[in-house]
């Protein structure tokens, strides 16, 4: 097994970090995350620095866009998935969720005419006209040949309902409900129900259903080396860079 760590590339901040850095800024205490020596991370992917995988970062440009409606604290947390698609889709946006107050910049890019927004929601939640479970062609008529943009509420399942409920700037859109055929292979946050998806897992379905089938599966094979990380660094195990999963994702990498 090879123990060689490759060195990280140097990433200009995405929307994501420069959310979390501001988050960051409005703290009254140090955040202090648990890992390495006085929490020492990387930060390009927030893992410890011996773990650092910042050099299997694949950028792949898309179509698409997302944007990211993110609870409190989700920026805040190392497991967060919401940074990997920001990690790979260059057009995604993020902005913190609050009740009573909306960033006017966020409201600027609904109302953006080259998109066509769409907030991701279970169905069974919804008024029934408001539901579709797929995306017109790319050069259909009734979107006017607009570019997708997945709205995805960041969050646990009771924060996403609430940031749902009580958006009343989202009631306009169309929303997309999943039916997802697979189960989620999400390790790091436990939930009640296999079916529940994490954040990245939900962008790669969005992706799919966009004609982005190489983002998706980009963003699939990112999770699965973020998530072999975050465990061996967790569980004190280091880094098999040789194994099928990391050969494939340079593979992967090199070949964008």
């Amino acid at each position: 097994m090879s123990l060689m760590k490759p060195s990280p590339l140097p990433h200009p901040p995405h929307a994501v970090s420069r959310l979390r850095s501001s988050r960051l800024e409005r703290s009254t205490r140090p955040f202090l995350a648990r890992g390495g020596p006085k929490g020492e991370r990387c930060g390009g992917c927030r893992l410890i620095l011996s773990h650092c995988l910042c050099e299997l970062r694949p950028i792949v440009p898309t179509r698409a866009g997302v944007c990211l409606l993110m609870a409190e604290h989700e920026t805040l947390k190392p497991s967060n998935t919401g940074w990997l698609i920001a990690d790979v889709v260059p057009d995604t946006m993020a902005f913190g969720w609050a009740r009573t107050e909306v960033d006017p910049v966020l409201l600027a890019v609904l109302a953006d005419p080259q998109w066509q927004p769409y907030v991701v929601f279970p169905g069974e939640f919804v008024a029934p006209e408001r539901v579709i479970t797929g995306l017109p062609p790319v050069d259909a008529e009734q979107n006017g040949n607009k570019r997708p943009l997945f709205i995805l509420l960041d969050a646990t399942w009771p924060e996403a309902r609430k940031i749902f409920k009580k958006s009343p700037y989202l009631a306009q859109f169309p929303v997309l409900s999943l039916l997802p055929e697979q189960l989620s292979r999400y390790r790091l946050r436990r939930s009640r129900r296999d079916d529940h998806l994490c954040t990245s897992e939900v962008a790669a379905l969005c992706l799919g259903l966009a004609g982005e089938a190489a983002t998706a599966q980009a963003l699939e094979m990112y999770l699965d080396v973020f998530t072999d990380h975050y465990l061996r660094a967790k569980q004190q195990l280091n880094v098999d860079w040789e194994d099928e999963l990391h050969v494939q994702m340079r593979d992967l990498v090199e070949g964008l």
